[in-house]
């Protein structure tokens, strides 16, 4: 899970990514695509990440550098495969947010002891109190406010579809 530029930009600029689709032809012919369950997925996913961004500014936290810290912390001693490809993060994007990460001093690559090609990932000191304050301002702010719009029975619906799709796809 990677963030797109023009969601992190919207962190900056918050009407970046509020334009509603505009139909230049004045029909309804290019607003056909809210009816693809695809195009809606990824609608909905840019004005979440957006509210993440918000949220977790301080900490300048991608929602992808959020989830590797969240792993890192339930999962110590994991190798770098293992984490990319729990995350389905592509090896030269994982390296490249694991080296951003490394630089401020939330994460360190270690050899492995078992396979010395390996490098097992842990969370430094800083990491640790880095994703407690993210995780407060996560479940305080995003989630709840995710729950608000959707309703708390939505929510966990919603939850349990995208497992769906995403364990059927």
């Amino acid at each position: 899970m990677t963030v797109s530029k023009t969601a992190a930009d919207a962190v900056r600029s918050p009407r970046a990514l509020r334009r509603e689709p505009v139909d230049p032809a004045g029909d309804d012919s290019m607003l056909q695509l809210g009816e693809l369950l695809g195009y809606s997925l990824k609608r909905a996913q840019l004005k979440v990440f957006e509210d993440f961004l918000r949220c977790v500014a301080p900490l300048q936290l991608t929602p992808a550098q959020f989830s590797v810290l969240l792993l890192l912390d339930k999962n110590p001693g994991r190798n770098q495969t293992e984490i990319a490809n729990t995350l389905g993060i592509l090896r030269p994007n994982f390296v490249a947010m694991l080296d951003a990460l490394e630089s401020r001093d939330l994460c360190a690559r270690m050899r492995s002891t078992n396979d010395r090609r390996s490098h097992i990932l842990v969370l430094t000191d800083r990491g640790r109190a880095v994703l407690a304050r993210a995780k407060k301002l996560v479940a305080n702010k995003h989630e709840a406010r995710l729950i608000e719009v959707l309703g708390p029975a939505n929510h966990a619906a919603l939850l349990e579809m995208l497992a769906k799709l995403a364990q059927e796809f």
